[in-house]
């Protein structure tokens, strides 16, 4: 395998590569079944999505409100998901120390979840509240 950015001369690890796509497809599933067990929030905002669907379902929604409550609830588990990446990848890098950097970058990191949680609060106010208050 060529060496384009000077890995191997620098002295460092050749980064973990999968030797397929669909060996890429498994680390993937096996990344999200890590979050699921070991992320409570990410299992929080899924139950919320189901909910999300089933009142969808209920007040059968049009073509238009399900493209935009579907893209409510990803939005929000994938902001979710960058969230824990980030998270773990800055508890590697800096370990048990404390560092301000690292916290800020975390709060941001948060702080893009709740943006997404609040969009598709609103989102799913003017998608479902008509509905709901009409009847």
């Amino acid at each position: 395998m060529p060496d384009p950015v000077g890995i191997r001369a620098a002295g460092l690890r050749q980064p973990f590569r999968a030797r397929s796509r669909w060996a890429s497809v498994g680390h993937a599933w096996q990344g999200l079944r890590d979050v699921w067990k070991t992320q409570l929030n990410f299992r929080i905002q899924v139950a919320a999505g189901a909910v999300t669907i089933v009142l969808g379902v209920w007040l059968h929604l049009v073509f238009i409100e399900w493209l935009w409550v579907s893209f409510a609830i990803g939005l929000v588990l994938f902001a979710e998901l960058m969230n824990t990446a980030i998270e773990q990848t800055v508890d590697f890098v800096v370990g048990a120390q404390y560092d301000p950097f690292a916290r800020q970058v975390k709060d941001v990191a948060a702080g893009c979840v709740l943006a997404a949680a609040v969009i598709a609060g609103a989102i799913g106010a003017l998608t479902f509240g008509q509905h709901l208050l009409t009847g």
